[in-house]
């Protein structure tokens, strides 16, 4: 019931996102008729189609997204002659002649002057279509489940409510509408001006919609985005994920649940899709990570080394691969990723955050223990505690009735990025660069998705970073669009590592770093020589500082030779 409300209520407040905008003109273009006949009908059929293809796009594939496409395409044709039809009572006569015909036979007679059920049913189908794309969180949250559990009268239900939840508003809108449109004609006289305006606004909102300004430009410029107040009823409703447990010494482990499904996995690496059937009779851990993660490539060598050790003891690792930057739900970027990193066990890629969702996990790396049973027994979040979790591994074994388990402990790695991170109190914090997460910015005002000549100030306080050169800030990342462009940063920790990739083209992006003003010599990374060169040549984590001595307080500059380069966050150790 909880989740039935907020479907409902968040299709309510799509009437206030940007993308409905240019809808409302072809709503309003019968407000002037009959609601029974007119209002109630084309409202119907735009909840219908709408829930029609949103159910399409959570269960069907991509094939389902080009279908709304055209469909799109087509709607945005007969809107167009609608918008014209309102401009020019002559030509509205002439292209609704053969529609009013249809439309008599369909409603069995109804009057020729195109007020008809079907006729409003008819505008609903196409509104409906261009309605699609308008998707908040809670819509995404909706279309998730839909994805875990598959095509079910819940599924649709749930659809049906967001989409009677928008129509309800648009419903009391029109209602409202009306009689503000019946005033207008009664006071002003000005029918005909009214319904040309009208006309003017439905081709301006076709225009809208063909050019994407209706999911592009009005989502930024707006200020009535509801995806601030969807996004907290999602926190208000959602289970938060449980803190770890304390263990204590000789205590039996509790049970926290049973293990999630791994259906909504997009692709397998390593291993044929697993299922928790298939899994019984086996201890399972699960490993939630994704490639660009310092603290999961930190955690791996661990990982790894318990995935070699006991796979022969009754022992299945499954690294749950959930994306956070978009180029990492690129299944030939993960495949390169587990190669190069000597990830040998099975790997899930939950590109549509299926196993995130059914596990209510929010980090990375989180570990889930599983018994033989299928019962998650225990998890740990983030780095550390490997010895403890080695511990629990062995315990859950041995209670499956695994015997003579091979002695010690796994280490960990101290070559490159997964070396374990500094001691250091003071290390600077992850920062992410694109404008939806960027904290710590002091190059001035910020441009969005828009090319901007910024200029880096000539001194930084401490974990303050700015850009230097022509850039575009897009929501997760920049890209640079001339050569010579720098990144700059003032930061503490032994380690830099920046997340980077080459632009669509895939051509290698030169680069030059320096610290306080000097080649970094000694205290280069694994990504870097010590004059400070290097090469950005796949989307990934580099690591472009590794300290020799001490973690203190450094001003670090990147200069990029070539354009087209994408930077995401700076992590460090």
């Amino acid at each position: 019931m909880i989740v039935l409300i907020l479907a409902f209520l968040g299709g309510v407040l799509t009437i206030l996102s940007p993308c409905i905008l240019p809808v409302l003109p072809f709503v309003f273009a019968r407000s002037d008729r009959p609601f029974m006949r007119n209002g109630l009908p084309m409202l119907l059929g735009m909840a219908i189609t709408f829930a029609a293809v949103a159910t399409l796009a959570a269960l069907g594939g991509g094939w389902a997204v080009h279908a709304n496409q055209y469909g799109r395409i087509i709607a945005l044709v007969v809107l167009a002659f609608l918008g014209l039809t309102l401009l020019s009572t002559h030509l509205a006569e002439w292209i609704s002649r053969p529609f009013v015909a249809l439309g008599n036979k369909l409603s069995q007679g109804s009057s020729s002057d195109g007020d008809s059920i079907w006729s409003a049913a008819g505008l609903g189908v196409a509104t409906g279509l261009l309605w699609a794309p308008c998707a908040g969180p809670i819509l995404g949250l909706l279309l998730t489940g839909a994805a875990l559990n598959g095509a079910s009268v819940q599924t649709t239900l749930l659809l049906l409510t967001y989409a009677g939840g928008a129509a309800t508003s648009l419903g009391v809108a029109l209602l409202i509408g009306g009689k503000v449109f019946a005033l207008m004609k009664r006071s002003l006289g000005a029918g005909e001006w009214v319904r040309r305006v009208l006309g003017v606004l439905v081709l301006a909102g076709v225009a809208a919609i063909a050019l994407g300004l209706d999911t592009g430009l009005l989502t930024r410029v707006s200020l009535a985005s509801t995806g601030g107040i969807e996004q907290k009823l999602i926190n208000a409703v959602r289970p938060a994920p449980a803190p770890e447990p304390v263990l204590k010494a000789g205590a039996p482990l509790p049970v926290e649940g049973q293990m999630p499904s791994l259906e909504g996995a997009s692709q397998w690496i390593n291993s044929p899709p697993l299922t928790t059937e298939s899994l019984r009779g086996k201890v399972v851990l699960v490993d939630f990570w994704t490639y660009s993660c310092i603290n999961c490539i930190r955690s791996l060598p661990y990982v790894r080394g318990w995935a070699d050790k006991y796979k022969d003891h009754g022992l299945v690792v499954i690294g749950v691969h959930s994306p956070e930057f978009a180029f990492e739900k690129d299944p030939a970027n993960v495949a390169k990723a587990v190669k190069d990193l000597g990830v040998d066990y099975p790997v899930a890629l939950d590109n549509n955050y299926a196993i995130w969702q059914g596990f209510h996990n929010e980090y990375w790396p989180a570990h889930y223990f599983v018994d033989a049973q299928g019962q998650i027994r225990h998890h740990h979040f983030g780095e550390g505690g490997y010895a403890e979790s080695e511990d629990l591994l062995r315990q859950l074994l041995t209670e499956a009735g695994q015997k003579n388990l091979p002695g010690g402990y796994v280490s960990g790695s101290q070559q490159g990025v997964e070396a374990a991170a500094s001691d250091s109190a003071t290390v600077s914090p992850e920062t992410y660069v694109g404008y939806a997460r960027a904290l710590n910015f002091a190059g001035g005002k910020v441009a969005h998705d828009d090319a901007w000549d910024y200029s880096a100030p000539t001194t930084l306080g401490s974990n303050q970073w700015s850009l230097d050169g022509r850039w575009t800030v897009h929501a997760e990342n920049v890209q640079l669009e001339k050569a010579g462009g720098r990144i700059v940063y003032r930061f503490r920790g032994r380690d830099l590592h920046l997340v980077l990739g080459p632009s669509a083209d895939v051509k290698p992006v030169r680069f030059r770093v320096r610290i306080d003003g000097n080649a970094p010599g000694a205290d280069h990374g694994m990504d870097t020589d010590a004059d400070g060169n290097g090469v950005v040549n796949a989307q990934r984590l580099y690591q472009l500082v590794r300290q020799t001595n001490g973690s203190g307080e450094r001003l670090f500059e990147i200069e990029f030779l070539d354009p087209g380069v994408q930077a995401y966050a700076f992590t460090f150790g």
